[in-house]
């Protein structure tokens, strides 16, 4: 990055030179999407049908958004510096409201959710403008208009915050896609243009890190319920069994992600030469269906331990329904990071391995711990087929 213009005040910038680590303070600041992830997946075990899956994956969607703008924010702002690190703290105390509000975002709290998430996209937003006073002005005028259009879809979630019904849905679906549509427009705003891919520098270590705790802070969570679940039950046969399942499953995401996916996709962002486009796709974008996944396979995890012996059209569309989700998108992100013409073949066959499966869950052929194993068998198929592969090239 450019130095400062004005000597007398100290640069906000991070130093190029550190590598892109990931500061204490910025694991700290993580501590708070723990507690979120929690609330989602609690969310949608409370009433598994589908209009509580959309409300939900817009919740989800408005936490990671939060989240990985931050993100974008800390890997040009030193967070170590005092002001930086002051700005997370108050993130970080907006973040509890937001995910406190989680379980009645669509009840008497969707207020409270709607201000905690604005004052996080615009106070955010308004301090880096205020730390890169006096840097280059291409900087500067990238996040004038992020401003813009934190302020246009802010309106629509306090709109929807104080709207009831149906309404509060529609409010909150379009500023969501305000939100969502920001990068891939390149924030364009009449009479100031766009930004360029030039404007978003990213150190792609930091980036890279930063999104692969985020994915073990949500596999923490699967480990979590299942050991959480696991002790509240009887330690017979079958629940061992269920207990067991469960974490090979989650031993076996962790693989599929940072056995070959993490280490790919950091090597290609180090050393693209557009950097600001991997971070935008390959990270922004496709990890929140890693997420989402990881999230849906945790729900599943605890209906599995709770209820070894049965699942019903829900509980098997949860099953399989994460496991999907999550070889979706690893096999997106591995396709954007490794230039593939195609996605992995292995995850191609492993998402039509889990198709089939729903004709004999269907027909209730299977036990809940039966699909559970039948889709953790599927996972570590693809994990074991990607691997042997890779190691013949």
């Amino acid at each position: 990055m450019h130095a400062s213009s004005t000597p007398l005040r100290r640069s906000l910038l991070r130093n190029r030179q550190d590598g892109g680590k990931v500061e204490n303070v910025e694991l700290f600041f993580d501590l708070v999407f723990a507690f979120a992830i929690t609330q989602l997946s609690h969310g949608l075990l409370a009433e598994l049908s589908w209009d509580n899956a959309l409300r939900i994956g817009l919740l989800l969607l408005a936490v990671w958004w939060v989240w990985i703008f931050t993100s974008w924010v800390t890997n040009w702002l030193d967070p170590v510096q005092s002001p930086v690190r002051t700005a997370l703290f108050a993130m970080m105390l907006a973040g509890l409201v937001l995910s406190a509000s989680i379980p009645r975002a669509f009840g008497e709290k969707g207020w409270a959710f709607a201000l905690a998430y604005v004052g996080m996209q615009v106070g955010r937003t308004l301090f880096f403008l205020w730390a890169v006073r006096g840097e280059r002005a291409s900087m500067v005028r990238n996040f004038q208009r992020i401003l813009v259009w934190m302020l246009l879809a802010g309106v629509c979630w306090l709109a929807g915050g104080w709207s009831e019904g149906p309404a509060r849905l529609v409010w909150w679906v379009l500023a969501l896609a305000l939100d969502i549509a920001g990068p891939s427009m390149f924030f364009w705003v009449p009479g100031m243009g766009r930004s360029t891919l030039q404007d978003w520098d990213v150190d792609g270590n930091h980036m890279a890190e930063r999104c692969a705790l985020f994915v073990i802070i949500a596999l923490g969570e699967s480990l979590l319920v299942s050991g959480a679940t696991f002790a509240t039950h009887a330690w017979d046969g079958t629940s061992l069994v269920a207990f067991v399942t469960t974490f090979v499953g989650t031993v076996a995401m962790w693989w599929l992600y940072f056995a070959i996916g993490a280490e790919q996709g950091h090597h290609s962002i180090v050393h693209s030469k557009e950097a600001g486009r991997q971070a935008r796709v390959a990270y922004t974008y496709l990890h929140v269906l890693i997420v989402a996944g990881i999230i849906v396979c945790a729900v599943a995890d605890e209906l599995v331990l709770a209820h070894p012996a049965h699942a019903d059209n829900a509980a098997q569309v949860v099953v399989l329904g994460g496991p999907a989700l999550y070889l979706l998108g690893t096999a997106l992100f591995k396709w954007v990071t490794a230039s593939r013409a195609y996605p992995p073949l292995s995850h191609m066959v492993g998402l039509g391995l889990l198709g089939l499966l729903c004709i004999p869950a269907s027909q209730h052929a299977f036990s809940a711990v039966g699909l559970s194993a039948a889709a953790a068998a599927v996972l570590w198929v693809v994990a074991i087929w990607e691997s042997r592969s890779l190691r013949k090239k």
